[in-house]
């Protein structure tokens, strides 16, 4: 997830277009009636209250104050962006990988890499690049969210199908899991997910964004992206896959009773996994993503991170917080009690490996496969729009379940649209692979 050869103004020169105008009021007073140092944050991440309560409670001299707002895409980063460009904004804000460009065109952000350079070390590669655009540290990682296969080890077992190791054997899955019931399919394509589209396409290896000098270079319809739509445009016109969303009543429905025998989903799944089907205990394994020819490497679907705004009157009690948040043993401890995280700093990661329970899984522990999808993740480059990308994607794949259009078309489209948003902001844009 590198911007190499970057220099800020690049990202600058993108805030045309941007709303401005301020949300949520800023706190006057940097200290509480106590003396202690206060420190505002704004956040969406579940959990987040009693991470703030933890610290709180073994650092007296500094007060955190949460502000829960709506996830990014549901109106956070809007927010965040908001409050950034009108001088308005918390001490610490929200910045999953995928929005860290977004809030970095506002020029509001604290640059931290003095403040983290000790910790470079101690970070999974994929989540220490995804906050160093242009090699400079703009946020503290939290966690990682590499992809990976969820499938149903019963089924498979009770029918003699292989689990798939490259894509060409997930499409002889597929047929096999259609011939043993015609009513089920080996997994969904979730045509309402951009996030999980470009998670999908990572895997095969062409960035859609990079930095070429002073220009962005937009490869949205690369030959790994039209690979990955025209592989899917065949599962989904061979009637292979479903293509309806995840994570609702239906699709827990389905995966429990056997409609759907797999997930293709992040780290994170393993708690949606646990928490909304737990009477599947021992039914699902999980395994790296099948791969192109061969080729090990896996996308990455979410994954969050904290920035400091610049204006923040506190940094230095905002850092000691996040560098509590993202290394402290204690914070993995904590959130192995309502979650399964997977952090992207690797002593917590295996402090969460040694309290996570298990039992829910059948055949290879769930932290050996997820570490191994970590160590697979290959270069990537957000850009500057990839949150509307992420909504551009989707409406133009919108017509391809009734066959109204294809994903490869959707892509060109998408393509195109977001080039022509950011020569609107006047940027430079170079188009296809360098």
């Amino acid at each position: 997830m590198k911007l190499q050869g970057f220099d800020r103004r690049t990202f600058l020169a993108a805030t045309a277009g941007l709303a401005a105008g301020g949300l949520l009021g800023g706190c006057a007073s940097t200290t509480t009636a106590s003396g202690a140092t206060r420190v505002t944050i704004w956040s969406w991440l579940t959990g987040m209250d009693k991470y703030v309560a933890a610290f709180n409670a073994a650092h007296p001299d500094i007060v955190v104050e949460l502000n829960v707002i709506a996830a990014g895409l549901k109106g956070g980063y809007a927010q965040q962006t908001n409050a950034l460009r009108a001088h308005n904004a918390p001490d610490i804000l929200h910045a999953e990988y995928q929005g860290l460009p977004q809030l970095l065109t506002t020029g509001g952000l604290r640059d931290l890499t003095g403040d983290l350079a000790d910790l470079e070390r101690g970070y999974s590669p994929a989540a220490w690049q995804g906050v160093r655009p242009g090699g400079r540290t703009w946020a503290v990682p939290m966690d990682l969210a590499p992809m990976v296969l969820y499938y149903r080890k019963d089924l498979f077992d009770r029918h003699g199908i292989a689990v798939p190791r490259t894509w060409d054997e997930f499409r002889t899955a597929a047929q096999a899991v259609q011939k043993a019931d015609p009513a089920a399919r080996v997994t969904t394509f979730p045509l309402n997910d951009g996030s999980f589209f470009a998670g999908m396409c990572w895997q095969a290896g062409d960035p859609w964004w990079r930095v070429d000098g002073g220009s962005w270079r937009v490869d949205i319809d690369g030959a790994g992206t039209l690979r990955t739509a025209g592989y899917w445009q065949g599962m989904i016109r061979d009637g292979l896959v479903a293509t309806a969303p995840t994570g609702d009543q239906d699709w827990i429905g389905a995966m429990h009773t056997g409609r759907l025998w797999g997930l293709l989903g992040a780290s994170w799944s393993v708690g949606t996994l646990v928490k909304s089907i737990p009477q599947d205990k021992n039914r699902w394994a999980v395994t790296t993503m099948p791969t192109w020819d061969g080729v090990p490497a896996n996308g990455v679907q979410g994954g969050s991170a904290f920035a400091v705004s610049a204006e923040s009157k506190v940094p230095e009690a905002a850092v000691k917080f996040l560098r509590w948040l993202s290394t402290d043993p204690a914070v993995a401890k904590i959130g192995t009690t309502f979650t399964t995280p997977f952090p992207g700093y690797l002593p917590s990661r295996d402090v969460a490996r040694k309290a996570y329970k298990g039992g829910y899984f059948a055949g290879a522990p769930v932290y050996d496969v997820l570490d191994e999808a970590a160590r697979r993740v290959p270069d990537w480059t957000w850009g500057p729009n990839a949150l509307r990308t992420f909504s551009t994607v989707v409406d133009r794949m919108g017509g391809v379940k009734t066959g109204g259009t294809t994903l490869a078309t959707a892509v060109r489209q998408t393509q195109a649209g977001a080039v022509a948003e950011l020569r609107e902001r006047g940027l430079t844009v170079l188009e296809g692979k360098a």
